[in-house]
Parts: structure tokens; sequence; C-alpha cells
């Protein structure tokens, strides 16, 4: 499995192109909204001849939505969102403009996903319910790469910010103890945000999570 960060928008958000061995690809958390983000995203998928079968998002904030409409229409493909997304979902066209998305197009929802495992060609991902940043996020584990999918749920040395809404930091802790810290140890984390980590070096070192 190949997983490759291209990083978009002023949020500095993490943009996931995962692959297996025969090309499959799936793209989480499309983040692209310039053009010349967009050419990026195509310029990878051409020179990898990656054949693109799925966009899943993990949560629904902007940062994350801002290139789903784009790389469903690109690779003509369905979109997955979790279930308990979908209003934070549909809140994202009434603020969009406020956050220089001015030209945000909403996409079209082909699948509210709960935590049923995910399989896309020899790709296949644990689906757990991690909320606190966000009401309805999840996180996408693949047990043989040992690989998390963890959006904005943990960070390296920091966590999600639980001030916007639906967001609440006593859940987002339980969902990290319960979710992400029972996996292990030598887990790598691919965040929304920053750099990757892995759960034995949050557990030690990160203040905000280590005494869970």
């Amino acid at each position: 499995m190949t997983i490759k960060a291209l990083v978009f928008s002023p949020f500095y958000e993490n943009t996931y192109i995962i692959s297996d061995e025969d090309n499959q690809a799936i793209i989480v958390d499309p983040g692209c909204y310039e053009p010349y983000e967009e050419m990026q995203l195509k310029q990878y998928i051409k020179e990898n001849e990656l054949q693109v079968k799925l966009i899943l998002n993990t949560h629904c904030h902007i940062d994350h939505v801002t290139g789903n409409y784009f790389a469903k229409n690109e690779y003509q493909v369905p979109l997955w969102i979790p279930k308990g997304e979908k209003d934070i979902f549909e809140a994202v066209p009434s603020y969009s403009a406020s956050y220089g998305f001015t030209n945000y197009v909403q996409a079209d929802v082909d699948k509210y996903i709960g935590t049923d495992p995910i399989e896309v060609g020899k790709l296949k991902f644990e689906v757990r319910l991690a909320p606190g940043h966000s009401p309805g996020h999840l996180v996408f584990y693949n047990a043989e790469a040992k690989a998390l999918i963890g959006g904005d749920v943990l960070f390296r040395d920091s966590i999600g910010r639980t001030d916007l809404p639906g967001g609440n930091h006593q859940q987002l802790l339980e969902s990290i103890r319960r979710e992400v810290f029972t996996l292990p140890d030598d887990t790598t984390v691919h965040s929304g945000h920053g750099p990757t980590t892995n759960i034995g070096y949050e557990k030690t070192h990160n203040p905000f999570v280590k005494n869970l």
C-alpha cells in the first residue's frame, strides 16, 4: 500500500491518495481548491497511472471537502462521507465564502457510511468512529500496513481542536483512548494536518493525551 500526502489550501490540509499494488486508489479528504492544486492532484494520479475508485471524507469541515466536487467529477467516482457528518457537510456552503472559498461547489454525496469495513481493490480499512473534533468523525485503519488515516483526531504533539460546532473536548480524549490508543504502538498516524507520527510516540510525548 502506498500513501501519498499532498498539502493544500491556507489550512495546510493533508489530502491522501492511497493505492494498492494494482494501482487501485482512493482519495481521502480532497482539500484542493485552486486550479494549481487540482493540477497537482491530477499530475500525481496520472504519473503513477492510478485508477481512482472512491473518495472518502474522515469528516466534513470545509478544509477537508473543498476538493470533493473536483475529484468526484474528474474521476467519475462516488463520494462517501460519515453519516454523522451530514449536518456539518450541508452547512459548508453557508460559510465557505467567509473563509475565502468564494467559488466553492458542493458535491453530491453517494453514500453515508457507518463503521462497516471498506475494501477497494486490495485496500482494506477498518472504520472507527472517533467523535470530538467533529460529531461524526471517522478514522480508517489498515492493519497490514499498520497505518491509520486519522483526520483531525490526533496530531504530532497535539490533538484536534474542539471549539468548532459539534466539538467536545472530553469526547475527543475518549475517542483517542478507545479508538486510537488501542491500536499497536508502531501504527503510523497520517493526520489531517502536519507530519506523520506514531501511536507509541504520542502516548509518551503528547502533552494532551500522554496520561490517558
